[in-house]
């Protein structure tokens, strides 16, 4: 199979999680600042799950780009990447509109930790079809990052049953980390 297909589908798949998360904010009911500050918690909590929804877009297409061909158990990986990635409205939801509380919070940090290992499963697949000595090997080299994602997002699980906002606060450092570019892809395939 090709993987602009699969590219395809999964574009359209993160298209459809961004567009649910943008219906589920409500206009305040009101023309004041307090009515608008009501609606706050579940705006900042759609801002981050957007942002974290795009680095999982930049990233799986960057990792499509180092693809020759697709399998099986690239699709069934991939198809298991967008089933967490799926569930980040209802926990993004959950937690705007109960203000950060201890188990939505927890919960977000559970939405946010399966997507992580769900690609990292799906970087296995793509190495397994295409080698060691494949681009995506060479680019991902000792991959910091992505071994240190998922230590700060069960940090942040159990903390958030001790202090929601310490929680928040973590979510919002692996996105920041995430945000700043990764080249690494790039860099392998000018050379």
């Amino acid at each position: 199979m090709e993987k602009d297909r699969l590219a395809a589908f999964s574009d359209g798949v993160l298209a459809i999680i961004i567009t649910i998360m943008v219906l589920e904010l409500k206009v305040p009911h009101g023309t004041g600042w307090a009515d608008l500050a009501g609606v706050l918690p579940v705006f900042l909590s759609y801002v981050l799950s957007f942002v974290y929804i795009a680095i999982y877009w930049n990233k799986h297409h960057h990792l499509l780009y180092t693809v020759n061909r697709i399998d099986g158990l690239i699709l069934w990986a991939n198809m298991h990447l967008l089933f967490w990635l799926s569930l980040v409205p209802f926990a993004t939801g959950w937690m705007g509109e109960n203000n950060f509380a201890k188990l939505p919070t927890a919960l977000y940090g559970v939405a946010l930790l399966m997507p992580a290992i769900a690609y990292y499963l799906l970087e296995k697949a793509i190495l397994r079809r295409e080698g060691q000595n494949s681009t995506l090997a060479k680019a991902l080299g000792r991959d910091i990052k992505g071994k240190i994602s998922p230590v700060l997002y069960v940090t942040a699980i159990v903390l958030a049953f001790v202090n929601p906002a310490i929680a928040g606060a973590i979510y919002v450092l692996v996105a920041i980390m995430w945000l700043i570019p990764d080249r690494r892809i790039e860099r392998i395939l000018a050379e």
